[in-house]
């Protein structure tokens, strides 16, 4: 069994794609191309625009904010709602005070 502490001291900040006030902390990687982590967005932070490496499964856990996809139409996403992205989609996540 292993134990996850959810807190954002336990993860790394995210610099890359122009992202802003967010923090990333990897919970396991598989020997297929998949990895499983949270990440922490403050503010008005942002997960700056970027093409998907690996299908992308972002889970709102709390707060609300907004989702793009391809064609970087913004769509409201809140707690209890989560957005899928496919392998080389390009996609934008920012939260919302």
């Amino acid at each position: 069994m292993k134990i996850y502490k959810f807190s954002k001291e336990n993860g790394n900040k995210v610099e890359e794609y122009q992202s802003h006030l967010a923090t990333y902390v990897k919970m396991a990687q598989t020997n297929e191309a998949a990895t499983i982590g949270y990440m922490y967005i403050d503010g008005e932070g942002t997960v700056g625009h970027h093409q998907a490496p690996i299908p992308q499964l972002f889970i709102v856990v709390e707060g609300e904010g907004w989702v793009t996809g391809e064609d970087q139409k913004r769509i409201s996403i809140k707690r209890g709602e989560a957005a899928l992205w496919e392998k080389g989609e390009w996609h934008t996540c920012q939260k919302e005070l």
